[in-house]
């Protein structure tokens, strides 16, 4: 943003992305241990089931007398990542502590498989794959196997993880459901008073366990968000801002919107990006000549301000490139965000990408879908405030982008500027990349004056394909 804006991250680790590690196994595949009736294999099966399948798993909570458990149907190509947010609903906890899963032994076992969380996996830990990298079918596989989880090195809350069955599954299956369980679970930071006064000094009613309230929490707009593969950094951004009434909003109106594989009619694509198809058009017959001071030519200015959408509400003549910001601003795009133009001894060429989407509406909806989907190494200020401005643009189709709404959010997720003021509507509308100047011209050429943050159903629809991919 325009100032220098420093952040305070809430409880949501990070380093989650561009990591890499190599699973090892052996040549004669897994290894068996036996541990009583349960199986502890010591690396991660290549196998994974090839129909939908459940795994209904039993968790046990180690040293709780009487037995504390959950009894949960998971789907079987949930990663560890989810599986871990699962465990966490379902002992009410509330994932402001390190975990980390194990194979083969604990998680404490130098010999055991371990799969790391990201902050883990960001503080520089080798010793481990990153959990979102491995499938629970892939470390749970046959009825007996077991799958080690700690929660709160500190507290060193233990878990045992034991494949029970397999079930048969269809593609609407949840991510998971609970079907069982026993006693209430320690809260957070409970360890000592737990050893020492037992689970009635901490909770109201220690044998009270209810399925059904840790079904309420496992059917989170969270879980149906990460089944779709969004963006990562926005799945954190929507569980940040659940405590919210209005982040809450916003997580279940983007768990509601349909696949972003249904992408519009090339007739509407071809009408929403009419400017971009005729610069496109207009620098492949032999370029577009600027003037000696770099700029648009008069005449091209004039014919360009009748396509581009954000012309709608200028007031002036549009001859000048220099003095109509929203050519100029346009144009800019067109070479440095978007790259389908390049400058080259004073006129404006096609890119490989612009030759590429040439007249060709629907691939040009791709190129810009990935354009603007925020890299995870951007500066994080940036990437949230582009991800909360594409999250209300898929759920605003036809409709004014909430820029206060989005100020505020931006806010609640602790960033500020220098003097303690928060962030607010101009900023939203000023910062580095923007993405709100691409998505507003996204709609039909200018043909009176409407809202300047108004999106067009190819818009929302743009945005939608840009959060998933």
């Amino acid at each position: 943003m325009d100032r220098d804006v420093t952040s305070i991250e809430l409880w949501s680790p990070e380093g989650r992305q561009n990591l890499l590690a190599v699973w090892m196994t052996t040549p004669t595949g897994r290894y068996r241990g036996r541990v009583s009736d349960d199986h502890d294999t010591t690396s991660p099966s290549t196998t994974t089931h090839s129909s939908p399948a459940v795994l209904q798993i039993r968790i046990d909570l180690d040293d709780t007398k009487p037995p504390t458990w959950r009894r949960l149907n998971l789907r079987a190509d949930l990663t560890l990542d989810v599986v871990h947010q699962i465990i966490q609903d379902a002992f009410r906890w509330e994932d402001s502590h390190l975990h980390r899963f194990a194979l083969g032994g604990s998680v404490w076992d130098r010999d055991a498989q371990l799969f790391l969380c990201p902050f883990d996996v960001a503080e520089g830990e080798e010793e481990g794959t990153p959990e979102e990298q491995v499938r629970l079918d892939q470390v749970l596989n046959d009825p007996g196997d077991v799958l080690r989880y700690v929660y709160d090195y500190g507290d060193d809350w233990q878990l045992r993880l034991r494949l029970e069955k397999v079930l048969s599954a269809d593609p609407g299956t949840p991510p998971a459901v609970c079907v069982d369980g026993r006693r209430a679970a320690p809260p957070e930071d409970s360890r000592f008073e737990y050893m020492n006064d037992g689970l009635a000094a901490l909770v109201e009613d220690p044998d009270r366990f209810e399925p059904a309230e840790v079904n309420e929490q496992l059917g989170r707009p969270w879980y149906a968000l990460r089944a779709r593969d969004v963006h990562p950094r926005l799945l954190e951004l929507v569980n940040m801002l659940s405590i919210t009434s209005e982040g809450a909003e916003l997580g279940a109106r983007l768990a509601a919107l349909p696949d972003s594989s249904e992408r519009p009619f090339d007739d509407d694509l071809r009408t929403a990006l009419s400017a971009h198809l005729w610069f496109l058009d207009r620098a492949g017959d032999g370029g577009i000549p600027l003037t000696p001071a770099g700029y648009l030519r008069p005449a091209v200015v004039e014919e360009a301000a009748t396509l581009i959408p954000s012309m709608s509400d200028w007031i002036g003549k549009a001859n000048r490139e220099d003095l109509t910001y929203p050519v100029a601003k346009f144009r800019e795009s067109l070479v440095k965000r978007l790259r389908l133009l390049r400058k080259y001894k004073g006129a404006l060429y096609l890119t490989r990408a612009g030759a590429a989407a040439r007249d060709r509406p629907a691939v040009l909806f791709e190129h810009l879908a990935a354009s603007i989907t925020p890299p995870q190494e951007r500066d994080r200020s940036v990437v949230d405030a582009d991800l909360l401005m594409l999250a209300y643009a898929a759920i605003t189709p036809d409709g004014e982008l909430p820029l206060d709404r989005i100020a505020a959010h931006l806010t609640d997720l602790g960033y500020q500027y220098d003097d303690g003021q928060p962030i607010a509507r101009y900023d939203v509308l000023h910062y580095e990349t923007n993405v709100h100047d691409i998505l507003v011209n996204i709609a039909e050429p200018p043909a009176g004056r409407r809202p300047r943050s108004q999106i067009s159903a190819v818009a929302s629809a743009l945005a939608r394909t840009a959060l998933q991919r």
